[in-house]
């Protein structure tokens, strides 16, 4: 998974700024939950005062200081990029979570239980009482049906991962049902395995929005999606105050969540790039840098003020080959481009800290993953492959990437070793927001290096995009599918996922998905090479950011400052 505008400039703080922030926090006594103060320092009006007053973040707002390039909207519907999947993470609770305080275990977000038919085809959920959105309407059986419904209607990217369980547009009204005026069942056309099911209800596409609120804001029957790219109808423990573009995205505390009110009033992610990161913490401008390369974490851990900390992360750097292309569509020479990369001399490197050598689709730490890296840099290997698909005099290619680090870094490594087995390649860096759709509708790429991380923690999750490609006409545009992207279509391997899919035997399905990633990591499109640790600097005064191994498990509720 991994936009926003190109040319939007960033916003830069002053200590001018925060003076009339305090200034006029002072003067008026606002409310807590009042964004004006965070507005203002985020818009960057400087009004010049005689007081001297110390620069910083504002004493109830944390800033985080993130490359946000990727959003292009909000909408829990569509939302497929990880920047906004994390945002959205913190404004809407959704049907099933993982909770802050224990992300190792699946439980009801709006629901307090569950039941599971003798069949396992229909579960039946409990909406827990007294919820509320931040609009104040209850949040009902109604608003989760609805919330279901109106990602398979509008039928965007990440819609799916609820699709495969045989919901259509035509259909989901009567598969996804209110039964009274505390339960709503869902039901399945086909065999799944429950845990994968329940796990699928975490994703992004699970949350819950206010569907009084959001057909209020209805346009020509678009069920509120023009409204939601920019605005928030959740019932979680932050609510959307100001997203823009390639600038900042600013959240207000919801005093009345459910597990109580947030540790601090407002959470600013601030855009800013890599190479601004450090400079803006160590100024006190921002509280939390999240994109530090290797050497700037190396050069603050030293610093009194500023600690470093450090999670596993779910997050894993491919490279895929397109295989309508009339030379990375052989075998032989996606398995030559595998001996071609340079795995632990960037790791041991630029990498050092970030990203690890990780070489299937399932990242490591989690359930049923796959281990083994058996791929080194191995220049007479490769030739020898590429020799055998009648292509040993070499050839030129284009490599399309983010222009964000590590991936320009990543792809001049790969550039500089693919020479040396006699293909040419050119790089082509791009923002988040022009590279995302190009690749998940036009198939006209050759290489792509890219990030994935997982929609859900499930094995499944990333099977059904790296391996399941049911349909490769270019007319299906299934863009929520690796396989699709890449037009690589193996029945063999489709008939493996849907096998682990629908088996209800832990340990065996465990065994299925572990087959699955080794005969992959040979036989298909892609070269998967790392996963990412997440290194994160801080103000030692701010404490309680969660961070756990998927996008979508950053949590900002127990901020403190």
């Amino acid at each position: 998974m991994a936009g926003g505008a190109i040319g939007s400039r960033p916003v830069h703080g002053s200590c001018a700024n925060l003076r009339e922030v305090k200034r006029v926090n002072a003067a008026s006594g606002r409310r807590r939950g009042d964004a004006t103060k965070a507005l203002l320092w985020v818009l960057g009006l400087a009004v010049a005062i005689a007081v001297p007053v110390q620069a910083g973040t504002p004493a109830d707002t944390v800033v985080m200081a993130k490359d946000i390039d990727d959003m292009t909207g909000l909408d829990p519907a569509e939302v497929f990029e990880l920047s906004a999947g994390e945002v959205i993470a913190n404004i809407y609770d959704r049907i099933m979570m993982f909770e802050p305080d224990n992300l190792q275990e699946l439980v009801g977000g709006v629901t307090e239980s569950h039941e599971i038919s003798a069949d396992g085809r229909t579960i039946t959920f409990r909406i827990r009482p007294g919820l509320t959105f931040h609009s104040g309407n209850p949040l009902r059986p109604e608003d989760v049906e609805f919330s279901l419904e109106r990602v398979v209607k509008l039928n965007r990217t990440p819609a799916f991962i609820v699709n495969q369980f045989g919901w259509t547009p035509d259909t989901v009204e009567a598969l996804v049902e209110v039964v009274d005026d505390r339960h709503v069942s869902i039901t399945l056309t086909e065999d799944f395995s429950p845990d994968l099911v329940l796990n699928a209800l975490s994703a992004g596409i699970g949350s819950v929005v206010d569907k009084e609120l959001v057909l209020s804001h209805e346009q020509d029957g678009d069920l509120g999606h023009g409204w939601l790219q920019t605005n928030s109808a959740g019932s979680g423990p932050f609510r959307l105050e100001r997203w823009q573009a390639n600038d900042a995205v600013v959240l207000s505390a919801n005093p009345h969540y459910r597990h109580g009110a947030p540790g601090v009033e407002q959470v600013i992610l601030r855009h800013a790039p890599e190479a601004r990161q450090r400079e803006l913490l160590e100024q006190g401008d921002v509280d939390i840098a999240r994109d530090l390369a290797p050497g700037q974490i190396e050069a603050l851990a030293a610093a009194d003020n500023i600690a470093v900390d450090r999670y596993p992360a779910g997050g894993v750097i491919y490279l895929a080959a397109n295989a309508s292309h009339p030379v990375l569509g052989k075998p032989e020479v996606v398995e030559a481009l595998r001996y071609a990369v340079d795995y632990s001399g960037m790791a041991e490197t630029f990498l050092a800290g970030q990203y690890a050598v990780h070489q299937a689709f399932w990242p490591g730490g989690l359930w049923a993953a796959y281990t083994e890296a058996p791929y080194q840099l191995n220049i007479p290997a490769a030739r020898k492959l590429l020799e055998d698909a009648g292509h040993g005099s070499g050839f030129s290619l284009h490599i399309d990437t983010l222009e964000q680090e590590p991936y320009p870094t990543i792809a001049r490594s790969i550039q500089a070793s693919l020479a040396q087995v006699g293909i040419t390649a050119t790089i082509r860096t791009r923002t988040g927001a022009t590279l995302w759709p190009y690749y998940r509708s036009e198939r006209r790429h050759e290489l792509i290096l890219a990030p994935w991380s997982p929609d859900y923690v499930d094995p499944h999750s990333n099977a059904d995009s790296f391996a399941y490609n049911p349909d490769n006409r270019q007319e299906a545009q299934l863009g929520g599918k690796l396989a699709w992207r890449n037009a690589w279509a193996s029945e063999p391997f489709n008939a493996m996922v849907l096998e682990a899919r629908q088996e209800l035997d832990r340990s065996r399905r465990k065994q299925l998905y572990l087959e699955l990633q080794q005969r992959l990591q040979r036989e298909g499109p892609y070269v998967v090479m790392f996963q990412q640790n997440i290194q994160v600097a801080r103000q030692r005064n701010v404490q309680g950011l969660v961070a756990g191994s998927n996008f979508d498990l950053v949590y900002y509720r127990g901020l403190t400052k």
